[in-house]
């Protein structure tokens, strides 16, 4: 699958862009703030409806607009297929395929897979749970739309339980309701535990050996899923858990407060490892990512590096590029001297100045 064509409308900084891609390596380079990450992030909302960033519709959108509008033309399997996003400030997000406008985000799912890489990615090992969880659930969301369901769904009692809770100080007898929405909580929240735990049985077969070569043939990483709770004692927590919820007014137990644990022969590395051994769990996660999805899917992804060279020595930059092999690649940096020394295969240069993308060749 590859990416062919982004057509961009008052999208950020851009009020109109036109652009076209190689299937190989495509770089973005320019000084910092002129719009080069705008570009990937426009492909991350077509592959997967949301910001890599977590940012709003409204904050996507031109300044001194209203709307903006991303056109992605994909192909995959010598098929194309044209992508349209129109965000609003004031309205839900309509999405349309080939031309014919789609209800659920879950439509959308498996036609374009793409693997976002930042250099805040490499802080997801020592930052706190919701980092890790954010991963698993952007990447899970892309790959199964039985996730996504039940992930949107349980988010929303979530939120729904939490407005009761609050509601419990004004009106005491709304109290029996709260039953309703555990039974809810405990029906999707373990639909959503069991799908972490099968996706890190699969990630941990990938980033073993993955791992192993990037350190040198030095450690060993597993990933541990440390759930909230057990299913079998989530509905007994939540009533353990009521007063407490309710003095608190939020919902204390469940997969929102679930972690994921990094072991280097059996070492927590978030505690006890070195910057260097953090950041290379960090990239193999990413590596692993790029495997998964090929797995999974049965097609590449496409790669968005955002920055992210600049960040790693020259090893794991080595390592990175040796890996990406025939994935369609879109690469952002601020100069192209890394790439030289580096005599990186370079398909396609574009540079970025104050939302003006020119081609270099």
């Amino acid at each position: 699958m590859i990416i062919k064509r982004l057509e961009l409308a008052d999208f950020r900084n851009y009020e109109s862009l036109d652009l076209c891609f190689d299937k190989g390596v495509n770089i973005l380079y320019g000084n910092n703030a002129q719009g080069k990450t705008n570009i990937l992030e426009a492909i991350y909302v077509s592959a997967t409806t949301k910001s890599h960033k977590s940012s709003k519709d409204k904050e996507m959108v031109h300044f001194d607009k209203e709307e903006a509008h991303i056109r992605t033309y994909v192909e995959k399997e010598g098929i194309e297929t044209r992508v349209d996003m129109h965000l609003r400030k004031t309205k839900t997000k309509g999405i349309a395929i080939d031309g014919q406008k789609i209800k659920k985000a879950s439509e959308l799912l498996g036609l374009c897979n793409v693997v976002f890489f930042s250099p805040e990615d490499l802080s997801i090992i020592k930052n706190g749970p919701a980092e890790r969880r954010r991963f698993v659930d952007m990447e899970l969301c892309q790959l199964d739309s039985f996730y996504l369901y039940n992930l949107n769904h349980y988010n929303k009692i979530v939120n729904q339980r939490n407005k009761l809770l609050k509601d419990l100080y004004w009106n005491p007898e709304l109290k029996d309701t709260l039953a309703i929405w555990d039974s809810q909580l405990v029906s999707f929240g373990s639909k959503i535990i069991e799908r972490r735990m099968l996706f890190l049985e699969q990630l941990n077969e990938i980033i073993y050996d993955i791992h192993k070569n990037l350190s040198g043939g030095k450690e060993d990483i597993l990933i541990s899923y440390e759930p909230d709770v057990l299913i079998s004692d989530f509905e007994n927590k939540l009533r353990t858990n009521q007063e407490r919820d309710i003095k608190l007014k939020q919902t204390s137990v469940g997969p929102h407060r679930d972690d994921f644990v990094f072991l280097s022969d059996n070492i927590d590395i978030r505690r006890y490892g070195s910057q260097g051994q953090q950041r290379t769990a960090a990239l193999s996660l990413k590596l692993s990512e790029i495997e998964l999805v090929k797995k999974i899917s049965k097609d590449t992804p496409v790669l968005l590096l955002d920055d992210v060279l600049s960040e790693l020595d020259n090893n794991r930059q080595n390592y990175l590029l040796n890996s990406i092999g025939d994935i369609q690649t879109i690469i952002t940096c601020t100069g192209l001297e890394e790439f030289v020394n580096n005599r990186f295969e370079i398909n396609k240069i574009f540079y970025v100045e104050n939302g003006i993308v020119t081609s270099e060749n």
